[in-house]
């Protein structure tokens, strides 16, 4: 078999296990009633950590009218606040104290199951697995936007 055609293969089933993990946080979003970039915003702002808007745009590249979108409607239900951030004009988003109420429960459901899943993982596969992830997710998200989405006609 040609190298050109067992990477196909490969990139395949990468591109058919990211989709169906995609798909998992789509329709664990759905039972919880939440939109897909919903769950994604407080499932970054769940580290409790503060994480202005612009942060979580370039960490998640979630676009950021979606994520505008997702915050006024947050705050709107009071489960989100804005909260200044020294020395800077953005604001941090924060889960207030009702979010952190009405979300942590499902969460930790997540976040239980991702352990679990992890967990069977590692039992299997060496540690580097998340770094080898971690590694090919950097380099597609430079490579396409090298190539694709600045234009490029490099090949």
């Amino acid at each position: 078999m040609e190298e050109s055609d067992r990477l196909e293969r490969e990139i395949s089933r990468l591109v058919t296990a990211i989709n169906k993990i995609d798909g998992a946080y789509y329709f664990c979003a759905r039972r919880m009633s939440l939109r897909e970039n919903t769950l994604a915003l407080l499932y970054a702002l769940h580290d409790g950590q503060p994480h202005t808007q612009k942060q979580i745009v370039e960490d998640w590249l979630i676009p950021k009218t979606t994520i505008n979108t997702a915050v006024r409607e947050l705050k709107r239900e009071g489960y989100l606040a804005l909260t200044p951030l020294p020395h800077s004009r953005e604001k941090a988003l924060v889960l207030t104290e009702a979010g952190r109420e009405h979300f942590g429960g499902m969460l930790a459901r997540l976040r239980a199951a991702e352990q679990e899943a992890l967990c069977h993982t590692l039992a299997e596969y060496p540690p580097e697995f998340v770094d080898a992830f971690d590694h090919f997710a950097q380099r597609l998200c430079q490579t396409l936007e090298e190539r694709i989405l600045n234009n490029s006609d490099k090949t």
